[in-house]
């Protein structure tokens, strides 16, 4: 049998034993590592993979990790997990839930602007999602709100930490995409392209990222009108009414004149987003002493958090790494160019159907 073709096979099966392995509840680093050294060795008795090329991975892993860029991951987890630590998101939720109160869904409409806000300032989805169930989700079933929207409502407002920016993804994208759009232009001739910058990955997010929120706040409204016993009001006592407007402007001024403070420096390209996350990080400590919630303890839980969510990133991008040398020396890379070739509308259905299947592969992965 042609060894090109082998290897194409096994890429193939591999990809796909990845996701079966997902399905089982194996973590998504260690799957992705260890299906790819299966396949490998696989590889390896027909002649198809040389374990060699692993050689290359310390370096490659070793310049992720010493990264300038990169060094904004861990900044800006620590700017969303001490703003979190230190109440300041659940006490801006509670002050958007009263101001939205008295209307039908209201409370969900608050969920999901909080969710907004938290994923401009986390940057990971895992403590977004956390977060706000803790917070907003016994509140909602208390309420009296449908338990499949009130869910629903918390992981889609948790996803928010994907797209909009700070996102921690976007920082790894725009590293790589550096590289890579260096690398293609300058096959196509090209020896002076543009550089792809961090940056301008979060100024392309930024209007994405704000769509997503408009049709969850619009689809929060079409079920308040259809089902209004799905989310029911909440109205707020008149006593609470006094002071709303003061922590409105409290609650909500502060954290948003950080993030866009730290946005506006990337994207005004004022600042690099190490330098902007350097900044955030020191910005959310001392919105965390002004409220008086900033002791040691914090400090400690905050730092611990970081380190678990930053090691926990670092290491699905290993797995990546090692499933990305053994599915191209294996053809995978001219499966998939192939495949997307032969397809039928050319350049417009290639991209399509990419989207469809990393449409497909979010619910997996």
């Amino acid at each position: 049998m042609d060894p090109v073709l082998i290897g194409e096979l096994l890429a193939g099966l591999m990809f796909f034993g990845i996701i079966g392995f997902l399905l089982l509840g194996f973590p998504v680093a260690f799957t992705l590592a260890g299906v790819s050294l299966m396949f490998g060795a696989v590889g390896m008795a027909f002649g198809v993979f040389d374990p060699s090329n692993f050689g290359a991975l310390p370096n490659r892993y070793i310049g992720f990790m010493t990264s300038e860029v990169l060094v904004a991951v861990p900044l800006f987890i620590f700017m969303g997990v001490m703003l979190e630590r230190s109440n300041i998101a659940e006490q801006l939720l509670l002050t958007m839930a009263k101001l939205f109160g008295n209307l039908r869904g209201g409370l969900g409409m608050s969920v999901i602007i909080v969710g907004a806000m938290l994923a401009a300032s986390t940057g990971v989805v895992g403590a977004t999602v956390v977060t706000m169930g803790l917070i907003s989700l016994p509140a909602m079933l208390r309420a009296g709100y449908d338990p499949k929207l009130a869910t629903g409502v918390i992981c889609a407002s948790g996803t928010l930490g994907q797209i909009i920016p700070p996102s921690t993804v976007l920082i790894f994208m725009g590293d790589m995409l550096s590289g890579i759009n260096s690398q293609v232009q300058m096959a196509k001739g090209n020896f002076a392209p543009t550089a792809v910058s961090v940056g301008d990955l979060f100024a392309g997010a930024l209007l994405p990222g704000f769509l997503l929120v408009g049709l969850y706040l619009i689809y929060t409204i079409f079920k308040a009108i259809v089902d209004p016993e799905s989310c029911p009001a909440t109205p707020v006592p008149p006593e609470e009414k006094k002071d709303l407007l003061r922590e409105v402007a409290v609650s909500l001024v502060p954290p948003l004149l950080l993030i866009m403070s730290v946005l506006g420096s990337i994207l005004g390209g004022i600042a690099t987003p190490t330098e902007a996350a350097s900044v955030g990080a020191v910005g959310a400590m001392i919105l965390a002493a002004i409220r008086w919630r900033l002791s040691f303890t914090i400090l400690r839980q905050t730092t611990v958090a970081t380190a678990t969510i930053t090691s926990m990133v670092f290491v699905i991008l290993l797995g990546a790494s090692v499933f990305s040398v053994v599915f191209r020396l294996m053809g995978g890379d001219n499966l998939v160019h192939e495949f997307l070739s032969n397809l039928p509308g050319g350049t417009l259905m290639a991209v399509a159907v990419v989207m469809a299947i990393m449409f497909v592969l979010g619910f997996i992965l």
